[in-house]
């Protein structure tokens, strides 16, 4: 069964674009023109992922995916015109798992697509598994129930920044470069730029740490990447 995905935008030719490079690729297409009626599609349809513009009418991007992150875990991708960090720093906040900014290339599009559902894959596939945690000093990743706590806590997490701490906390001590964590956490065929890491890292960070400027899980080795120092 083919795969779904929600465009969200209101320039029509924008919408049509990209339509019509997702079908081509097999995917079945569904069309909102804002905010508030993607959230009304996402929870009618439930698409596998949803392409998500900022600035619309009635309802900007931000808030839709406020709103639909209440009841759903499908990937977000934001798509903005704005390349400030703080745009996207804002999307991740609001749950979203990625950003493209615009004008992009349409296949770098689809690859962001591609890497995005082919993980939500793997997450669920994970989630059939046995039972598997990971438990470190104040902290405890359930790959099962994709669930993070420290102590009796739920940390509320986005899809990207939990496949991010279990793929560290798997990994123990080991550093990896920004470039080896967006093909391995955020797939092979991505085409971001490092900030994303660097952003999604901050955001864990400040979800998980005691003290974010004096972290204890997510370290740093500078010049090098990151890696987990949980033990």
């Amino acid at each position: 069964m083919a795969q779904t995905v929600l465009i969200v935008d209101d320039e029509k030719n924008i919408v049509n674009i990209i339509a019509f490079n997702l079908k081509k690729e097999g995917y079945e297409v569904l069309t909102a023109g804002d905010g508030e009626e993607a959230v009304a599609i996402a929870d009618e349809k439930n698409p596998d992922l949803i392409l998500l513009d900022i600035m619309m009418p009635k309802m900007d991007g931000y808030e839709a995916c406020r709103k639909i992150r209440e009841k759903h875990n499908m990937p977000i991708i934001m798509l903005t015109a704005r390349a400030e960090e703080l745009d996207k720093v804002l999307g991740l906040e609001m749950g979203a798992d990625d950003y493209v900014t615009k004008p992009f290339g349409t296949r770098e599009l689809i690859a962001r697509v591609k890497a995005n559902l082919r993980r939500s894959v793997i997450k669920g596939q994970d989630e059939q598994k046995s039972a598997n945690v990971l438990e470190f000093k104040g902290l405890t990743i359930d790959l099962d129930k994709f669930e993070a706590r420290k102590g009796d806590r739920v940390l509320e997490l986005t899809f990207r920044e939990f496949e991010l701490l279990k793929f560290l906390a798997q990994n123990l001590t080991q550093v990896f470069s920004r470039e080896t964590l967006l093909e391995k956490v955020w797939g092979y065929e991505y085409y971001g730029d490092v900030r994303t890491v660097d952003v999604t890292v901050r955001r864990l960070r400040e979800k998980l740490e005691d003290n974010p400027g004096k972290p204890v899980y997510i370290l740093t080795k500078r010049g090098v990447g990151y890696y987990f120092g949980g033990n």
